[in-house]
Formats: C-alpha cells, structure tokens, sequence
C-alpha cells in the first residue's frame, strides 16, 4: 500500500476499505467464567480432601472447643500479614517531592502541570498501538484518540499522515509515536510562540486584558506586571472590572506586590470612563506599560460584548493606535468551548494574543494546539500554577514535548 493513499480522516475508510471491528465474541467470557467457576469448584473439593493444612479455620466445626481454638490464636502474630503492612513505604513520593529546595526547570514545572493532559493522551495511543502493525484500522483509531485529547481533526490528520509516511503496514512503538506526535504539534505551534513585547515607542504601551468569568485575568495581569517591572519598567494598572468590589481589591493586592499603581474607581462606576483617566494618569506618571483590567463576561452576552466595544473605542480616542495589545485570557479546561470564545472575542474586541491558564488542572491541554492551527493568533505565555513565576513565555517545542510525554532533551 502506498504512502499517497493515506488521507485524512474522513477518506481512510473509504480508501481502504477497512473492515469494521470485531468485538470479541461474548461466548468466550462466558466458557471462561464457566472454567473458572469449575476450576473454582474443584479447587473446594480439594480442600475437603485435605482438610488438615487450609480447611482448619473453615470446615471444622468438631474442633470448636475454645481450648483447641485459643492455642491457634498465638500463633496469628507468628504468619507475616502482620509484618506485610510495614512494606508502607509511602515515603517514597515524599522522597521526591523532598527536593523543593532545588528548583525545577521551568520544562520539569511545565511537564508536571500537564501530566494529565499527556498521561491521558500516551495511555490511549499505549492501548492503539500494543502489538498492531500500522494499518487503517490503527490510524482511524489514533485520530479519534488525538481528537478527544483536544487536538483539533486538523492537527490529528496532520499526524496521522506523518505517521504513515514509510510506516504503514509495519510495526511501530509508542515511543516513535510519541516522537512523531511531538513533531507535528512543535510544527503547528512555533509560528504562534511570540512573547508579549512592550514597544518603548507607546508611552504608555497599552494592554487590554479580556476574557470570560473566572479565566484568570486579573491574576494574568499581576503576574504580567511583575515581570516587567523585574525588567525595570514603569507599569501601572487599571481596575476596569467595575462591577466586582473583590476584583478591584484583588487588583490593589498585586499593585502593592508589585509596586505599580492603580486606578480604581467606585464599584458601579462606568468602565470606559475609568480607561479614559487611567490612560491620562499613566502619561502624567510617564507609565511604560498601562494594563487594563475587565470584566469577565460571557461571550454569547451580547449586551456585555456592546459595552467591551465602547472601552476599546473609548481608548482610540484616548490614544490613536491602542491598545496596542488586546490579550485574550483563556481557561484550559473550558476545552472546546475556549474555540468559540477566541472568534467571539477576536471580532468583538481585536484579540491579537492569548494567554492560556490553569493547565496543571485539566487532561484538555490540547486545546491549546486546536486554537493555534484554527486561529493562528500570538500565544504569549502560559500558566501552571498561583505562584508569580508560575506564568512563562510559551515555547513550543517545551510544550509538544510535554504534551507528548517526552523527556527533556539533555542540554
């Protein structure tokens, strides 16, 4: 069978014909269970035959006087249940996290973050690919398990088509999968991996941070702030969420932390309002970076999504060309709803970035790939944790690696 008849999803079947599964015929379970029931029944007999070693307990009511009993209950401490559940050597894990002294690579945090993403996904493609040559029926099979993780049916074509390549009716390991699937999903995502850069032009470089209910977005500006001010610059932040008193506390938190100012205004007050003064404070105070908090807002509220558009005008006017970044924050195990919030948003407000979080807390970690191939919009970091160092830069061959269940490469 040649490589160029293997196709996308949807014509593997019809290229090649392949034959509908089998499931096993149920008759066998049932004639082992039933020689497991005989086998059962025989291992009792033998017992009966033999009552003097494992029948003592059971089948021996004559010997139920308490004073034959009584001298078998010494010897209960003498048998090794008791010392087997020394063998608790639970400690071990502690044994490994015992080294938080020593700080992990950024790729080790991220790798531990998504190890219910990868271990979800290498444990499916395990069960696909045991002992199979690589034919139709296992390619079919890949690609519904590369969907499920969230990859995308474009990415999963992508990969089972480089899959093929020079492989099809041959043998093939997990870990040349794993090796394959890396590759494809490194290739899919470095056009994306572009960190969010402060143009030194813009005084100040405003960025308007968005996104739907509980994604993150106030502590992606915290975290945000904290790493240009370790770059030396002058940041300032606004509370744009108006409407939750907890957001703007929250935002006056990481302000002190910091040691960035903030805007903020009564709860209630107009949101496009308070841009419009935090951008002319952040020119007084010759801020270099304006971050503007929002309100979390569901992206099929279309009353809410008219109000997001007013604060984006609102800031044209302030400042012709801003803001110069519109960072979509996004949750990653909203999993395929997050595909909906990027074109909703993108529309909306001119999404020109994304920042996915909360990765170490969901298996769909691979939406993350799906939104790239669709969207091929900017992704700037990613989260994996609360910690302020926990949200980096995103690099994608860190990532496909991760994902894939692959080691660090030895430096």
């Amino acid at each position: 069978m040649s490589d160029e008849k293997i196709k996308k999803r949807g014509f593997l079947r019809r290229l090649f014909g392949g034959e509908e599964e089998q499931a096993p015929p149920p008759v066998r379970r049932e004639e082992d269970a039933a020689a497991d029931g005989a086998g059962a029944q025989t291992a009792e007999a033998k017992p009966k035959a033999a009552p003097k070693p494992k029948a003592g307990p059971a089948p021996k009511p004559k010997m139920l006087p308490a004073q034959q009993v009584k001298p078998e209950a010494p010897a209960r401490p003498d048998p090794a249940p008791e010392p087997e559940p020394v063998p608790e050597p639970a400690p071990a894990p502690k044994a490994e996290s015992a080294p938080k002294g020593e700080k992990k690579s950024w790729f080790a945090r991220l790798k531990g973050g998504l190890t219910r993403s990868s271990g979800a996904l290498t444990e499916n493609i395990s069960a696909v690919f045991t002992k199979r040559k690589l034919d139709v029926d296992t390619l079919q099979e890949l690609e519904d398990v590369l969907v499920a993780a969230d990859l995308g049916i474009e990415t999963a074509c992508t990969i089972t088509e480089a899959l093929a390549r020079g492989r099809y009716d041959k043998e093939i390991s997990t870990q040349e999968v794993a090796g394959v699937l890396a590759e494809e999903v490194e290739r899919v995502l470095e056009p994306v991996a572009r960190p969010l850069v402060i143009d030194a032009a813009n005084k100040p470089h405003v960025v308007l941070v968005v996104g739907v209910n509980g994604t993150g977005k106030t502590t992606t500006i915290g975290k945000l702030a904290a790493l240009y001010r370790s770059q030396g610059k002058k940041v300032m932040l606004a509370a744009g969420d108006t409407f939750r008193a907890a957001a703007v506390e929250q935002l006056k938190i990481w302000g002190e932390r910091t040691k960035s100012p903030v805007v903020a205004r009564d709860i209630g007050a107009d949101a496009a309002g308070l841009v419009f003064d935090a951008i002319s404070e952040a020119r007084k105070a010759g801020s270099d970076v304006l971050l503007i908090d929002t309100a979390g807002r569901l992206q099929n509220k279309a009353d809410l999504m008219s109000e997001l558009q007013k604060v984006v005008r609102v800031i044209a006017k302030q400042d012709e060309g801003a803001p110069h970044d519109v960072v979509l924050v996004l949750d990653a195990t909203t999993g395929q709803n997050a595909l909906q919030q990027v074109e909703i948003f993108r529309n909306v407000a001119g999404v020109s970035g994304l920042v996915m979080t909360k990765l170490d807390g969901t298996a769909r970690g691979g939406i993350l790939v799906a939104i790239a191939a669709r969207f091929k919009l900017p992704v700037h970091a990613i989260g994996i944790g609360e910690g302020i160092d926990d949200l980096q830069p995103f690099e994608a061959a860190q990532f496909a690696r991760a994902i894939a269940g692959i080691a660090e490469p030895a430096p």
